[in-house]
């Protein structure tokens, strides 16, 4: 079904959404054009298992290539395919709760197997997880119950067993929000947070589970503030940057989280150019908003040198699994925490 790394030419430094659930004429003229590096998928985009595949299709075959399309299929709050199509979980937290600390990273490998094995078969070969953000007690309730746990080695052993379920089963993973989420207070898609914590206690804590992950293909920034490091947002910074690269040790692609989120300010033409410059290697914009998306495709152009190595080197990483049987793996799971898997 899927290939890896044969490009011809570099690939535009953007991932973009869709309006609906087919594309209209001017989004495959556009797309065309843009060549993106990738697309991610939203719940207006879904409808049934065959539209879905049809619509992975027109996406891939506007750029002439199998490009990589993801999705934020978390399990609990954050999952855009639902039964039929898709199992339904309980948020990441309670699950590993459920769990417990000593069958956690199976039960989450088993967990993103099954979401591993339900996106391959609609088309779909990315996922935005894991999410490695280290919850505490004041972590705002949009994310809170996503994460994994309070504490930077359990997060992190769980975190690098999501990301093998996932590669095991032919999906790349996306590990989200370099360098960590976890201490916002506010909502990053309607405003910007500031963490004031130490540098120090960001390295021992917040930035752990990056660093340990940070073999990993693909990550996603957060769009914070790091007072400690710099007074901008991470996404559009070169210090923090140098810190994602450098002190966390991450050699993956970086996309940005969503660029049209509140929580960044200013034209999105600009926004872009400065997430590039900072050392973000690609632009994600997620509404499907065509003048939107025009505007960042130009400010983005197609990725540097070294970026797209690191493209090439991320899909290299995307296999065809070995067949798998979902009803297995779910008595698996059901053995680990009896009947408590599913929200």
């Amino acid at each position: 079904m899927f290939s890896g790394g044969d490009t011809m030419s570099r690939f535009g430094a953007t991932i973009f959404g869709c309006s609906g659930l087919r594309l209209t004429s001017a989004e495959k003229a556009f797309f065309k054009s843009a060549d993106p590096f990738g697309f991610i998928l939203f719940a207006r985009n879904i409808d049934s298992a065959a539209q879905i595949r049809a619509l992975c299709a027109e996406l891939r075959d506007c750029v002439g290539r199998e490009a990589m399309i993801t999705i934020d299929q978390e399990g609990g709050r954050v999952q855009r395919l639902r039964p039929p199509l898709a199992s339904q979980w309980q948020p990441p937290l309670e699950h590993i709760g459920a769990a417990g600390a000593e069958a956690a990273a199976r039960a989450m490998y088993l967990r993103y197997a099954i979401i591993a094995a339900e996106l391959r078969a609609l088309g779909i070969d990315s996922n935005c997880a894991p999410m490695v953000d280290v919850a505490e007690e004041g972590t705002h309730s949009f994310l809170k119950n996503r994460c994994y746990g309070f504490d930077a080695q359990s997060i992190s052993r769980i975190g690098a067993a999501v990301a093998q379920a996932h590669l095991d089963g032919g999906v790349l993973p996306i590990v989200k929000h370099i360098p960590g989420h976890g201490r916002a207070r506010a909502d990053s898609h309607l405003e910007l947070p500031t963490v004031s914590a130490s540098a120090e206690d960001l390295m021992r804590v917040d930035f752990a589970p990056f660093k340990a992950l940070n073999h990993l293909p693909l990550g996603m920034t957060a769009h914070l503030v790091y007072a400690a490091v710099d007074a901008m947002p991470a996404t559009l910074s070169p210090r923090m940057m140098e810190v994602i690269r450098k002190d966390i040790g991450f050699g993956g692609l970086i996309m940005t989280d969503d660029i049209s989120m509140k929580a960044l300010s200013g034209p999105l033409g600009g926004l872009s150019r400065a997430a590039l410059a900072a050392g973000c290697d690609v632009i994600l914009h997620c509404n499907g908003e065509m003048d939107e998306m025009r505007e960042v495709a130009e400010a983005a152009g197609h990725m540097g040198t070294a970026a797209q190595a690191r493209a090439d080197a991320a899909l290299l990483m995307r296999k065809t699994p070995d067949p798998v049987d979902i009803s297995a793996l779910n008595a698996q799971l059901e053995a680990l925490i009896g009947g408590r898997l599913h929200g």
